[in-house]
Order: C-alpha cells, then structure tokens, then sequence
C-alpha cells in the first residue's frame, strides 16, 4: 500500500468512525440504548486518537428520504457530509451483531467525495473478500482489520465513483462478507430515496 493510501485510509477511518458515533445520537432512543448495550468490539492494537460520541459537535439532519438519512457536519473548520443506510433484511437473523450501517460521504476539505464505507456489526474474518452487488452490477470492498476490524470500503476513487453511479439508477444494494467465526452474512439495502438524500449532501458539501 502506497503512503498516500495509507493517509486515505486513516482518513476514511476516522470518518467512518465520527459518523458512527453520530448516527447513534440521531437513533431513536432505543436504538441508542441497544448500541448502548451491544458487546463492544476490541479497538486495533494502537488506535488513532477518535473523538466519543459526547465530544462530537451536534449534527445538522438534512432530512430523512424513504430508507436513507441525509447529515451535514462540522469539525473543527471542515464540513463532512453524509448519508447512511440500515439494511431492510439481513442473513443469517440469527447472528450476533452490532448496529450495521452503509454510508457515502463527502470531505470538500480534503477534496474527496463519494467514499463508500460499509460497517458490518462484526470483525471481518482477515483477507476474506466483501461483495457488493447493486442490481446485478458487482464490486469488491476490502477489509483491513488491523485498522477496522468491522468496516469495508471501496477498492480506490474509481470504484466509489462506480458504486455511486450504480446507486444512484439502482433498486437494491447486498453486501456479502464472513466474519471472523466464519459467518457468512448477507445485507440487503434497499435504494429508495438515494438519489434525493444524495442530492441533499452534494448541495450542502458543494459536490458536483
């Protein structure tokens, strides 16, 4: 991995991690209460500082369109947008996991826009590959589970410029991973009203 890929996956890390901490503020109370109460996952060996979710400044809701939640952010002097996602059906229901979230988010600051991240409430097993598959249209995420044990993103910019257009046209998105137990999970996102809360983000974070 080149050192600036390196600095881009810090950065999409600590992102994904605010937000994190954000959306469980914006949850019903008992959805907060029951992140509250969910086993917490062991942080990586050496972690970068992150900030907890009483220390986070208040988000701004941009509005709620069908299955998808439109924020904007502000840290320190730099604005972060973003939109998430909770899976209208996951496989297997048995399986223990903690809140599972698809997000897109744009950082004007740091000049990048459409990065997609998903969470899957549970430590990915090391090396196994994350399939994302938008209507028929299929993409690979990876893994780093030294640096987030339960997140993927999208192999580079191209692929999230990728995944993004597919989105934006599709009906339904899944995500295909194996936890460390060797779970094989699928998610099932639906896409109704992506393309209002994507707008939403790019007006208030000037995407074009």
């Amino acid at each position: 991995m080149t050192l600036s890929s390196k600095f881009r996956l810090a950065a999409r890390r600590q992102v994904t991690v605010s937000m994190f901490a954000i959306t469980v503020l914006l949850a019903t109370p008992a959805a907060a209460q029951s992140q509250k109460q969910s086993k917490p996952v062991p942080p990586p060996a050496k972690p970068a500082a992150q900030p907890s979710a009483q220390n986070l400044p208040a988000p701004k809701p941009l509005g709620n369109f069908e299955a998808w939640t439109a924020v904007e952010l502000t840290q320190a002097s730099s604005k972060i947008c973003y939109m998430f996602a909770r899976p209208a059906s996951s496989e297997p229901k048995a399986a223990k996991r903690s809140d599972v979230m698809l997000t897109v988010t744009h950082r004007p600051a740091a000049k990048r826009f459409d990065e997609v991240s998903f969470q899957a409430g549970y430590p990915f097993k090391q090396g196994a590959a994350v399939g994302v598959d938008v209507d028929g249209k299929k993409f690979e995420f990876f893994t780093r589970t030294d640096v987030d044990a339960e997140a993927a993103w999208a192999k580079d910019d191209a692929a999230d410029k990728a995944v993004v257009t597919a989105m934006k046209s599709g009906k339904t998105l899944k995500v295909r991973g194996t936890s460390s137990r060797n779970t094989e999970t699928t998610d099932t996102f639906s896409l109704a009203g992506f393309g209002k809360a994507y707008a939403e983000i790019a007006k208030a974070c000037g995407a074009k």
